[in-house]
């Protein structure tokens, strides 16, 4: 029997699940992402896979979901918000000490191939998935595989940029413009992520209350927030339309802490027909059935299919 490890790894903790060939979960363990130095975090991640194989009496097959990417042409992680592994030869490294081929992909994409390989959603061969959490993140999935692109960047969307139509729906003159960690601005990663919800309200609302209350109120029918809401989906709509015409997926879902706001899915389709071609049909639009565990399961779903 094949065991499958997938390791989630974060800038806060990095957590290890294995699975078997059908995708179910059988064990996990975490551990705290060493700050320190990049030894100690080679090390953090070389325990977690040896407890593993000693608990299984095996030599799993390693996947890796990352915030970022390995660049393909030089090798090296482009992980920023993990200082001690940023810029070092991640993959080459874990190899060499773990005795077997480690593969990785960016965590959205992991997310993305989790949900496409799941029983419910395999008759979707092109899958968009979207991650509405701290940030704005995708993943391609075409026909059970991801689509990393030429040196692994591809998916990033949160760092597509507001386009006309953004602007003009936010106001020209006193549309909120913010600066992106990635050295731009008005990225739709600091729009249509939780945080940018956040903002969103604060600069066109006028309040500073967090993403729960916002939605409260809109159930509530508190007239500002609603109105604001349809803001949002109107901003989701020009974005993510754009999306679509690129890449006509069957199916869309979404990840993170803002998808499980439900009315997203009632309203979302009503709001994008008039931002795609003539011919085009609005996709499937779903909410992610895997939830937080989509990192692990697709991290591990690296080696499935080849």
């Amino acid at each position: 029997m094949a065991y499958y490890y997938g390791l989630d790894i974060g800038g806060t903790k990095i957590e290890l699940a294995v699975f078997n060939e059908q995708l179910e979960k059988l064990y996990s363990e975490r551990v705290p992402t060493p700050q320190t130095s990049y030894e100690d975090w080679l090390y953090a991640v070389e325990t977690l896979v040896r407890s593993a194989d000693t608990k299984f009496n095996t030599k799993g097959n390693i996947g890796l979901g990352l915030p970022g990417f390995v660049n393909r042409e030089t090798g090296l992680a482009e992980i920023t918000n993990i200082r001690v592994a940023d810029g070092k030869t991640i993959l080459n490294d874990l190899s060499a000490r773990l005795g077997r081929e480690v593969r990785a992909e960016n965590d959205a994409n992991c997310f993305a191939l989790s949900e496409a390989w799941d029983e419910n959603n395999q008759q979707y061969s092109t899958v968009l998935g979207l991650i509405l959490g701290t940030g704005f993140g995708g993943g391609f999935v075409f026909n059970g595989k991801i689509h990393s692109g030429r040196i692994g960047m591809a998916g990033e969307v949160g760092h597509l940029q507001l386009n006309y139509h953004a602007l003009k729906l936010l106001g020209w003159d006193n549309a909120p413009i913010y600066e992106c960690g990635c050295g731009n601005k008005a990225c739709l990663d600091t729009y249509l992520s939780g945080r940018g919800f956040e903002m969103l309200y604060r600069d066109l609302v006028g309040e500073a209350i967090d993403a729960k209350t916002i939605i409260t109120r809109f159930y509530q029918q508190h007239e500002k927030t609603v109105s604001f809401v349809e803001t949002f989906i109107q901003l989701m709509a020009v974005s993510i339309g754009n999306l679509i015409t690129a890449l006509d997926p069957d199916m869309i879902v979404f990840g993170g802490g803002l998808s499980n706001f439900d009315y997203i899915y009632e309203a979302l389709p009503k709001a994008l027909p008039p931002h795609l071609m003539r011919s085009a049909k609005v996709p499937v639009i779903k909410k992610a059935i895997h939830g937080d565990a989509g990192g692990t399961r697709g991290a591990a779903a690296l080696f499935l299919r080849d």
